[in-house]
């Protein structure tokens, strides 16, 4: 019987993509590494070439990553890349259209309060002088883009310190539309949930470094393990399922009052949380899930 070919969406030499393509191959499949900015898709007949090579013959593609999503167009060129594989006959986990709904932050916020999931405060505007008041109404606000991850691009902004500078930065770097983020004063750690297949799989703190707001690794956090208490469990469960997706991590923050509040719902999801803080190979739990997915809708 003929191993399935499983690419992984993702950036060869990267840790995660590199351990999703080897616990593919250890779980039984066929796996390389694909980079969608490598891709050229040729039209009428559709094919897919991955630096000059035909990419055919697969069977599934398990997106671990995009590519940088700083620029709006990258995301819907690389989604509808996606879609046209998947429109082909092959099984793309997960699925296009709920990567979109999660990959874009507006569209993941709006989603969350929709549910009827508790989220931060939120504004979003295209209007400066509308930015500026929000800001000052809230005293502390977090200037988000909407298409970056861990952290990345974001700007903590206090009412009357270089607000205006600040968003006129934004701006002229085409950062598109002015996301602003009531500050929820946290203890110093936010939780990261994992969620794989609609059901919990493990927890983690990351703890912002010494005189950081962000908690992200990047701005210097470190993860620590977690035993959260079950309502955030739930909530983090019920946020992942509304997404839909096959593995996410959601990022929760502890309100004022006691509760916990979603951040985010991660459109790809983090293995290096789960191994460092709980001993858990996400990777290789993934590739399971992912497998036996295939041999159902193959059946």
């Amino acid at each position: 019987m003929r191993r399935p070919r499983v690419a992984v969406a993702g950036v060869p030499g990267a840790w995660s993509s590199e351990r999703l393509a080897a616990a593919l191959r250890a779980a039984g499949a066929e796996s390389e590494i694909i980079e969608l900015a490598r891709c050229q898709l040729r039209l009428p007949d559709g094919r897919l070439c991955h630096q000059d090579r035909l990419v055919d013959d697969l069977d599934g593609v398990a997106v671990k990553k995009i590519g940088d999503t700083a620029e709006g167009w990258v995301v819907q060129e690389r989604i509808a890349l996606l879609r046209h594989l998947e429109a082909t006959g092959v099984a793309v986990l997960s699925e296009p259209d709920r990567l979109e709904r999660a990959v874009n932050r507006y569209r993941m916020t709006l989603e969350l309060a929709r549910a009827g999931l508790p989220v931060p405060e939120t504004v979003i505007t295209e209007d400066a002088a509308q930015a500026a008041a929000v800001v000052e109404e809230f005293g502390t606000a977090v200037l988000k883009p909407l298409f970056t991850s861990k952290g990345r691009g974001m700007r903590l902004l206090v009412k009357g310190e270089g607000v205006a500078e600040a968003l006129e930065a934004h701006r002229d770097a085409g950062a598109g539309p002015y996301y602003l983020q009531r500050f929820v004063r946290h203890p110093g750690r936010d939780l990261g949930i994992a969620v794989l297949d609609g059901q919990f799989l493990g927890a983690y703190w990351r703890v912002a470094g010494a005189d950081r707001w962000m908690t992200t690794i990047h701005a210097g956090g470190r993860y620590a393990p977690a035993d959260p208490p079950e309502a955030a469990v739930d909530l983090a469960v019920r946020a992942a399922r509304h997404f839909g997706l096959v593995f996410t991590g959601v990022d929760l923050v502890e309100t004022p009052d006691v509760g916990f509040a979603v951040l985010e719902v991660s459109a790809f999801g983090g293995f290096r949380g789960l191994e460092v803080a709980c001993g858990i190979d996400a990777a290789a739990r993934l590739a399971g899930v992912l497998l036996a997915r295939l041999r159902t809708a193959r059946a």
